[in-house]
């Protein structure tokens, strides 16, 4: 029985139509990312029903601010169950700890990041932009045999969980950084085979400097967001840079409706 059949009784017709089709699972935290206003009365029986029916979920929680500010964080009310913010999530061979309000993390790019971990070659050096509590990092080192993987967070409590993450996975070829990216990479005096730019809202913004750690035939794996109908500009735009080739133009979640989170597969030539 799934979260609408199982509130039946409790919700009137209406009410139903509005019940959100999905939501976010954290560790053991389903977080709903747009419960109406309309449901607000209800939202207590929703979240102790959610946790009836799924009995690896503790905590139902709401977003009620979206991702803002140079830390990309939103706000979340919890509803029902434990009154905690700290998780454990588990993916792609990674553990990783963070509190799903202080750090930003996203669940549906895991297969997206398991992805990235299987394209890399042996021996890479790879440089991850923004990369938060280093699911990309750890992905990588868990999944693929490169040589380091740098990791650069601005948030310090990104930073905080990313290093306990590397310790809680064993690993020893991840180096993490906490600044501004644009303080850090210019003091690189190495060239990368691969940079993983995870940041779709601004993150071409910083594609020069990836090019000032980039050599000929680097790797950068660029996010952007994109409606369908600009998803031929947005291809033709890369095909048109002669310093890069467009290898691979690849959709990675609905973002909303018709407007999907993309990543460009690009390579220096």
């Amino acid at each position: 029985m799934n979260l609408k059949q199982s509130l039946k009784k409790e919700l009137t017709k209406k009410q139903l139509s509005l019940l959100p089709k999905s939501f976010d699972v954290i560790g053991n935290i389903a977080i709903f990312s747009d419960l109406p206003k309309e449901l607000e009365k209800k939202e207590k029986i929703i979240g102790n029903k959610l946790l009836e029916l799924n009995k690896n979920i503790n905590t139902v929680a709401k977003k009620t601010k979206q991702y803002s500010g140079i830390y990309r964080l939103k706000k979340v009310k919890i509803i029902a169950g434990k009154r905690i913010k700290t998780t454990t999530h588990k993916e792609n061979n990674t553990i990783l700890n963070l509190n799903i309000e202080t750090c930003y993390f996203s669940p549906r790019l895991s297969t997206e990041r398991k992805r990235i971990s299987s394209l890399v070659k042996p021996k890479e050096s790879i440089l991850v932009m923004f990369s938060g509590v280093s699911p990309y990092p750890i992905t990588i080192a868990k999944n693929s045999k490169a040589k380091e993987i740098y990791g650069i967070e601005i948030n310090p409590e990104c930073h905080k969980f990313a290093k306990e993450n590397v310790k809680l996975n064993k690993i020893k070829n991840i180096k993490l950084f906490k600044g501004d990216v644009k303080k850090i990479i210019p003091k690189f005096k190495k060239k990368f085979d691969r940079i993983i730019m995870p940041l779709p809202k601004t993150g071409e913004e910083f594609l020069d400097l990836a090019f000032k750690v980039s050599k000929k035939g680097t790797i950068i794996h660029l996010y952007a967001f994109s409606h369908v109908n600009d998803f031929k500009e947005l291809k033709n735009k890369y095909k048109k840079n002669k310093r890069i080739k467009l290898l691979k133009f690849v959709k990675c979640g609905q973002y909303s409706p018709r407007k999907y989170r993309i990543c460009l597969d690009i390579k220096l030539i």
